[in-house]
């Protein structure tokens, strides 16, 4: 199930800056990949310090370094004193409840946003806290573990395709939140399946898990939109920023990935539409069930009615009663309760209730 970052309280009190890790606890050990190029060459590898970066600070290859796990808070330190970040931007990269922003800090531009993909079953919503630091020569990613949507970019610097490798690093950065939006697309996709389900359930065998699936899709819904929706503004302040890190070759394709931000928001915005129907097609479904139950129940009490005023009026044991002398009183009886029963199933259907 997707995680919900919440404020946490051992920030109260501190100063700004520092360093607090307030996503998920995690043991998994911090890695750092690196890939350097150019449009003629390209190399990869695997680092374990972080001082060794050093060696990518320069504009005429662009590198990215990739963190994974930025739970080990030392690692996030070093990258800082590395590359001379700010102490409020690495809070904000550690902060996994940060919402999706861009922050100018003149040698450098940090991004924050919401990583989304469906888990191995496609069953429930994964978020992951996503930070980015684009610098001249240079673009610095942080998440919280291994695996991202990512591969496709990797594949298109190792294989030379498309004009990746003959771009800058504002591209790479580029590359990567257009890879981050089409994802939102793949969950849309995905959740949209479930919701189509959940209307086909409402409808025809409406039950209570109904309403917590719904309860659950609305919930993953509200927030992808919390995290596509300043995805807007993020990229409408790339396309008119004056920064030189972000070149003006730039500027038609953060166009392009704002309008598919816009795709997003209005898909989430017709999926929350259709659980909406589907809520008030699964209500007025139990309703409808209710109100056949007690029709039926009602035909019932109502045929057993007369008999009920049948027995109960030759049951009152008065010694004065003629019927109970009769030969043929018991047979009589039986024949009361018969007609009346056949009568009145005989109206109903005639009314069409039955």
């Amino acid at each position: 199930m997707v995680f919900y970052p919440k404020y946490d309280s051992r920030k109260a009190g501190l100063p700004p800056g520092s360093l607090v890790y307030l996503g998920k606890k995690r043991s998994e050990k911090a890695s750092i990949h690196v890939i350097d190029y150019d449009s003629n060459h390209l190399s990869e590898r695997e680092i374990v310090h972080c001082a060794d970066c050093r060696g990518y600070m320069n504009e005429n290859t662009v590198s990215w370094i990739n963190l994974d796990g930025i739970h080990d808070i030392e690692k996030v330190r070093e990258f800082g004193e590395v590359f001379n970040i700010h102490p409020l931007a690495l809070e904000d990269v550690l902060s996994t409840g940060q919402r999706p922003k861009i922050e100018d800090y003149g040698d450098y531009i940090l991004f924050t946003l919401k990583m989304l993909y469906m888990d191995d079953d496609n069953s429930d919503l994964v978020a992951e806290h996503f930070a980015l630091i684009l610098g001249k020569g240079f673009v610095l990613s942080f998440q919280e573990v291994e695996g991202d949507v990512f591969e496709t970019i990797r594949e298109r610097l190792r294989t030379g395709a498309g004009r990746i490798r003959n771009m800058g690093a504002d591209y790479l950065a580029y590359c990567l939140i257009d890879a981050m939006v089409d994802s939102y697309f793949v969950v849309l996709e995905s959740l949209g399946e479930h919701v189509e389900d959940v209307q086909d359930e409402a409808l025809e065998k409406p039950a209570s898990s109904t309403v917590a699936e719904i309860h659950r899709l609305r919930q993953e819904l509200i927030f992808v939109r919390k995290s596509a929706w300043p995805l807007r503004e993020l990229l409408s302040t790339m396309e008119k920023s004056e920064s030189p890190l972000l070149s003006r070759k730039l500027k038609p394709f953060l166009r392009d990935v704002y309008e598919h931000a816009i795709q997003v928001i209005d898909t989430v915005e017709s999926l929350r539409d259709l659980l909406s129907g589907a809520m008030e097609i699964h209500m007025s479904s139990m309703s409808n069930r209710m109100n056949e139950i007690m029709k039926v129940l009602t035909l019932i009490s109502t045929i057993f009615l007369p008999l009920t005023f049948i027995t109960g009026l030759y049951g009152m044991n008065f010694e004065h009663m003629p019927e109970l002398k009769w030969h043929y009183g018991y047979a009589w009886a039986w024949g009361c309760l018969l007609l009346s029963s056949i009568g009145m199933a005989v109206y109903f259907r005639g009314r069409k209730w039955v």
